[in-house]
C-alpha cells in the first residue's frame, strides 16, 4: 500500500476532535480540490510502499486505540478493505476520511468522516483542463453517499468558502433524501492557515446557529501549522 505519511497526533476536526490517534495517510486521490491541503497526497502523490503487517505493527506501538485512515481519497488505495480487517482485529476505532464518490462494499468503518466536495473545490487553471472537467463530474455521488450515510455511523463535514455555499448543502441534503439530523452536518471554515481559518470563523458560526448544524474547527491547523506529520 502506498503510504503518504504515517503519525501519532490528535484529531482535529469533527466529532472526535482532540482524540489522539494513528493517522494512516494513503496515496492518491480521485479528485483534485482547489484548496486541497495535502497535494503530497492527491495533486501529486507520493509515498512509500508499506505492507499491512508493517502497518498494524505500527498500530500497536501507539497507546490510543483511535485510527484514521485519510488520504488523498483512501477508498482507492490497494488492500484498504483488508486493512480494516487487519485493524478491527486489533480491536482498533476506525475513522475513515473519504469525500464520498467511491462506495464503501461493507467495508469495516466505525466512523466515516464523509466530506462532499462542493463547488467551491474545483480546480483553477493550475489543474490540466481534463482535471477540471474529471472533478467536477466525479465530485458529487448521491447513489455512493445515500450507501455510506444509510450503513455506518457518520459526519457529514463540509468545507465553507463563503455564505453562498450553504445553498449547495441543502441541495445535497434534499437530494439525498435521508433524515439527517442538524448534529451529523458540520461546517468547517475553508483555509490551510490559523489566519485564513480565523477569518471565516465568525461567519461559520452565524451560519451553524442559523441552521442547527455544528461547527467544525481545524485544531490542528491551530496547534501546529499546515504541516505534514500533525
Amino acid at each position: 500500500m502506498l503510504i503518504s505519511e504515517l503519525f501519532y497526533s490528535i484529531q482535529g476536526e469533527g466529532k472526535l476532535t482532540g482524540q489522539p490517534s494513528l493517522f494512516i495517510r494513503t496515496s492518491g486521490c480521485n479528485l483534485r480540490c482547489n484548496w486541497c491541503d495535502t497535494g503530497y497526497a492527491s495533486w501529486e502523490p507520493s509515498g512509500d510502499e508499506m505492507s499491512l503487517d508493517a502497518l498494524i505493527i505500527e498500530v500497536e506501538k501507539v497507546t490510543s486505540s483511535h485510527v484514521v485512515i485519510t488520504g488523498g481519497e483512501p477508498m482507492i488505495a490497494k488492500e484498504i478493505h483488508l486493512l480494516c480487517e487487519k485493524l478491527k482485529s486489533t480491536k482498533s476505532h476506525i475513522t475513515i476520511e473519504t469525500a464520498g464518490t467511491i462506495a464503501p462494499e461493507k467495508i469495516i468503518c466505525d466512523l466515516a468522516s464523509i466530506s462532499p466536495k462542493m463547488s467551491n473545490s474545483t480546480p483553477d487553471n493550475r489543474a490540466s483542463e481534463v482535471w477540471q472537467k474529471r472533478h467536477e463530474r466525479d465530485r458529487i455521488n448521491i447513489e455512493v453517499l445515500r450507501e455510506w450515510v444509510d450503513n455506518y455511523e457518520f459526519q457529514l463535514k463540509f468545507v465553507i468558502d463563503s455564505e453562498d455555499d450553504i445553498k449547495e448543502i441543502f441541495e445535497l441534503l434534499t437530494q439525498l433524501d435521508r433524515d439527517i439530523a442538524p448534529y451529523n452536518v458540520l461546517l468547517m471554515p475553508q483555509g490551510i492557515t490559523s489566519e485564513e481559518i480565523d477569518s471565516k470563523k465568525i461567519m461559520v458560526t452565524d451560519l451553524c446557529k442559523k441552521y442547527g448544524f455544528r461547527f467544525c474547527d481545524r485544531l490542528h491547523i491551530s496547534l501546529f501549522g499546515n504541516k505534514k506529520g500533525t
